[in-house]
């Protein structure tokens, strides 16, 4: 099949790699035309004129950097683009709009697909990572086959057009949690005078991530007054960290904010509860 890939950095690059590997041809277009020429190299057929990298494509791919650099891409197209064109769009957008964004399409007769993917630029060009995809199972079954080999492995969210979207937030809100986490660590190590790198040797043998699963079923469902780690001893913890990193002339960032979140709860008489109550919404 020819393809029409529109963004060409690092993943919008790495994908063209993929395709290319898989036999496609591929037509390219970049908003810095130099990004899309480098591909010529792997050959693919760069195009300066949007409309043009059209030309012979069944299917269109999207990698670009937001909800407004997408419809500003396409909506230009939007005449040009052939009936029963499928589009692809791997990009981060909101869910909302996404949604929207997929009914716009297909007033038009086209298929919208929001397929985000959790992985980097090398894992997107040897195709190995996760891609989500939501929508009509009709529409995913059909795909599946394409976007498979792209991917590794895909996940199918359900039929609501805006839950790919919408898990893609999730795991990266998870991602920069992490890392904001990881930060006060940094900051804690260098309060205590002790080196990050060996700081950051605990998570040699002690993994946090492997509880992921578990801990966030039970902020789902489990019962909170059988508390494992009772609220107000999580929030001496915390006082301990936020201090200690004082005390060596740094401030934390991540734990005072969850520090917060514990005060309000202790405030409400939930101090003897799981530290799991607060992280549920508050309804």
């Amino acid at each position: 099949m020819k393809i029409a890939f529109y963004g060409t950095g690092l993943m919008g690059s790495g994908f063209v790699r993929r395709l290319r590997a898989l036999g496609h041809e591929v037509n390219v277009w970049n908003r810095t035309p130099d990004k899309a020429r480098r591909l010529e190299a792997i050959g693919a057929r760069a195009f300066d004129d949007a409309a043009a990298a059209l030309a012979g494509a069944g299917r269109i791919h999207v990698s670009l950097g937001d909800d407004a650099s997408v419809d500003a891409v396409l909506e230009p197209l939007a005449g040009a683009i052939a009936a029963g064109t499928w589009i692809v769009d791997h990009t981060t957008t909101a869910v909302h709009a996404t949604a929207e964004r997929i009914e716009r399409w297909r007033a038009r007769g086209r298929t919208y697909v929001h397929a985000p993917i959790f992985m980097g630029p090398a894992n997107a060009a040897e195709g190995s990572g996760l891609m989500l995809l939501s929508g009509p199972k009709a529409e995913h079954d059909t795909l599946a086959p394409a976007l498979q080999p792209m991917a590794g492995k895909l996940l199918y969210l359900g039929e609501a057009p805006g839950r790919a979207a919408a898990f893609k937030l999730f795991g990266n809100l998870t991602i920069l949690g992490l890392l904001g986490v990881i930060g006060d660590v940094n900051r804690l190590a260098h309060a205590l005078d002790i080196p990050a790198g060996e700081a950051f040797g605990l998570f040699e043998h002690f993994n946090p991530g492997a509880t992921l699963p578990a801990r966030a079923a039970r902020v789902e469902s489990a019962d909170v007054t059988q508390p494992s780690f009772e609220l107000a001893m999580a929030r001496k913890d915390l006082r301990l960290m936020i201090e200690e990193a004082q005390r060596g002339g740094h401030e934390l960032v991540v734990a005072p904010a969850f520090a917060a979140l514990l005060d309000a709860a202790i405030a409400r008489g939930e101090g003897h509860l799981d530290v799991v109550a607060a992280a549920r919404p508050r309804r």
